[in-house]
């Protein structure tokens, strides 16, 4: 596969920049001004043809290509690569009028209209015709385009659609329900269908988890989940198929969700389906410390591809135009921001939009070039960022190498958070941002994998919520620690199979041998109470979780001062081959994460930044050959001194013992190998 990245002058590889170009809503004399201006800011590469499958196909079989041959031409002469999507993000408004049974509908019977995007149902075999017929022109068209650096296929697969619930659904769940179980009593027995009389005897009455009188099926929800993400993913694989057929050698590649308020997509598997990982990312503006959710994202989606480098395919320079309030960022934040992404891997930051729309849902969206035009903060700080990329462009191609893992599965977040569970306090990606919070601060780097993976590499594996849980990987924990490894686990982990059975003789189930302990019942607390742990001598508040814990081989490291389980363990240890097995059986505040992340910290051998200050991000970046880089974002209003030696690349400065770093600022040093 060729490189997507862009060449410097002296040939290395070029960190990508530039984002969503969408020609087809402004007239062609503002097309030379586009290219003029990207030139101007550095832009090398851009999407083109999201949305665009309305201009391209404008009647059924009536293609109209000359306007993208147009704009294509200009780009590829201005040395600007290309990113050419499918077009296939949305459907036109003739497709749907002609098929309104590819419409999708929601649990409680509604048929979603066009007018917005996305209206599809992902299983419609008249959406993958003609979905597949248009991808297979512009292939055909643009394949050998000089400038063609990837295939974008759809956009944000699942967005606004990721499960209908339509009679082409309930039929293409059946076909997969089929493929999984191969007859009805092994599904029977998979759902628990003894329950509420549920049992069925013929595949033939299987339905999607529609709209019930009472809760439906919980293994049925989460089997509908893991069905709606692999039709969403074969849609993409076909067309990924025939990009590859008749455009060889162009990586294929399809923008993920990786975010805290998307979680239908299972993108374990899609990343294996991917030529190249790309992520889409907003921040949360009302969050004040939105940098630490971002922080995981961009773990996460290093951890989707496999450690290697990935492209940041959108985010915005300022405001977004979907939330509540969609506050701007502030001066500076755009650069810490997309080096926060860099620092993790991410080997291109990409933007959405290029140039602000006139018109539209998201016209109030930010862009490169905004409303106001060149002469606006947006832009020059998006041109420093440019500078920025360059100057640090030798980080292109390294990857990311750290001794702690956060294990991390979508099936357990589905699971997690199914109906009628003992706490909707509970919900799965607390436990997991807290502990990278903790980690961060104390300038650790840590990876966010598939608990299926090889963890023999990790000296410290944290195990948040992971509710469900099969054998295979409850057992490479216990490998891992067996070996040397210390873990952690939370409550509410190993409860339940694949299929939402509980493990039975006591929780936590698949963790209850390694861990040393049986918890008989659990004890969750009210919405405002808490209770006190004693750990290590410290008074700890806690919230939440607690639970009746025996000790069945762990010692107690930490107790339950007052509340519901007083007296009884809240944090246990138990030595396991050459490592120890922890548990956590309450939320502890972060003050709390903060303590029992140190004390791991120091059994595991990991060393801490005690000098780093509070708001100052730590992460590095090495290369095979040796070279290593040591990326600090400082998120506070004040400046910031850490040791450090190296050659600082922002600044081109010496640096000889101390860095410092300006308020709001970045630095990016390269270290002595």
């Amino acid at each position: 596969m060729q490189d997507w990245r862009g060449r410097l002058a002296d040939g290395r590889a070029r960190l990508a920049y530039g984002g969503d170009y969408n020609p087809e809503q402004w007239a062609p004399e503002v097309w030379d001004e586009d290219v003029r201006l990207m030139r101007q800011l550095g832009v090398d590469l851009v999407t083109v043809g999201v949305f665009s499958w309305a201009d391209i196909e404008v009647a059924p079989g009536e293609l109209h290509f000359s306007w993208l041959d147009d704009v294509l031409e200009r780009l590829t002469s201005a040395g600007i690569g290309i990113d050419l999507a499918t077009a296939t993000a949305s459907p036109p408004a003739w497709l749907t009028r002609a098929h309104p049974e590819m419409l999708p509908v929601t649990a409680d019977g509604t048929v979603l209209s066009p007018g917005g995007r996305q209206a599809f149902c992902p299983s419609s075999p008249v959406y993958r015709e003609h979905a597949l017929r248009l991808c297979r022109a512009l292939a055909e068209r643009y394949g050998a385009l000089g400038g063609l650096r990837l295939w974008h296929v759809g956009n944000e697969l699942g967005c606004h659609n990721a499960r209908c619930y339509c009679d082409v659904s309930a039929a293409a769940f059946r076909v997969w329900l089929q493929r999984r179980y191969g007859d009805v009593e092994t599904l029977n027995s998979a759902w628990g269908t003894s329950f509420w009389s549920q049992r069925y005897t013929d595949f033939a009455e299987v339905l999607p988890p529609r709209v019930t009188p009472a809760i439906a099926n919980p293994t049925q929800q989460l089997d509908f989940a893991r069905f709606s993400s692999d039709e969403l993913l074969a849609n993409f694989v076909a067309e990924r198929d025939v990009l590859h057929a008749v455009s060889p050698g162009v990586p294929v590649t399809t923008n993920f969700m990786v975010t805290s308020h998307v979680s239908e997509m299972d993108y374990w598997a899609w990343a294996r389906e991917v030529d190249v990982v790309s992520n889409d990312h907003y921040l949360i503006a009302e969050d004040r410390h939105a940098h630490r959710e971002l922080a995981f994202c961009a773990d996460l989606t290093r951890g989707l591809a496999e450690g290697g480098p990935w492209l940041l395919m959108e985010t915005s320079p300022s405001a977004v135009n979907w939330q509540p309030r969609n506050i701007a960022r502030r001066p500076g934040e755009l650069t810490r921001s997309a080096l926060q992404h860099l620092a993790r891997g991410a080997d291109g930051i990409l933007f959405f939009q290029w140039r602000a729309s006139r018109a539209g849902a998201e016209k109030y969206h930010g862009a490169l070039l905004p409303h106001a035009g060149t002469d606006s903060r947006v832009w020059r700080e998006s041109t420093q960022l440019r500078r920025t990329l360059d100057a640090v462009a030798e980080v292109a191609g390294s990857s990311v190498e750290n001794r702690v893992a956060i294990l991390f599965d979508w099936n357990a977040w589905w699971a997690c958070e199914l109906d009628s569970h003992p706490s909707t306090d509970v919900r799965y990606l607390d436990r997991a941002h807290d502990l990278h919070r903790a980690l961060t601060d104390a300038g650790v780097g840590v990876d966010v994998v598939h608990p299926d993976r090889d963890l023999s590499s990790y000296d410290l594996i944290l195990v948040p919520t992971l509710y469900s849980v099969t054998d295979e990987a409850a057992a490479r924990l216990g490998q891992a620690v067996a070996a040397g490894a210390t873990a952690l686990v939370t409550y509410f982990s190993g409860i339940v199979d694949e299929h939402d059975h509980v493990r039975l003789g006591g929780y936590p189930g698949a963790y209850r041998d390694l861990l040393g302990v049986r918890v008989t019942e659990f004890l969750p607390l009210r919405a405002d109470e808490t209770t006190t742990v004693s750990l290590d001598g410290v008074q700890l508040v806690a919230d939440v979780w607690s639970e009746d814990l025996e000790l069945t081989g762990a010692e107690a490291v930490g107790t339950f001062v007052d509340g519901p389980a007083q007296g009884q363990p809240a944090v246990t240890r138990q030595p396991h081959g050459d490592g120890a097995a922890w548990y956590a059986a309450t939320r502890l505040s972060p003050t709390g994460t903060d303590t029992l992340v140190r004390r791991l910290l120091d059994e595991a051998g990991i060393p801490v930044l005690e000098a780093l200050p509070p708001g100052v991000e730590v992460t590095r970046r090495r290369a095979g050959d040796g070279r290593g880089w040591l990326f600090v974002v400082n998120h506070t209003e004040a400046p910031a001194e850490l040791p450090a030696q190296g050659h600082e690349l922002v600044t081109d400065t010496s640096i000889d013992g101390v860095l410092r770093v300006p308020p709001g600022g970045v630095a990016v040093v390269r270290e002595p190998t």
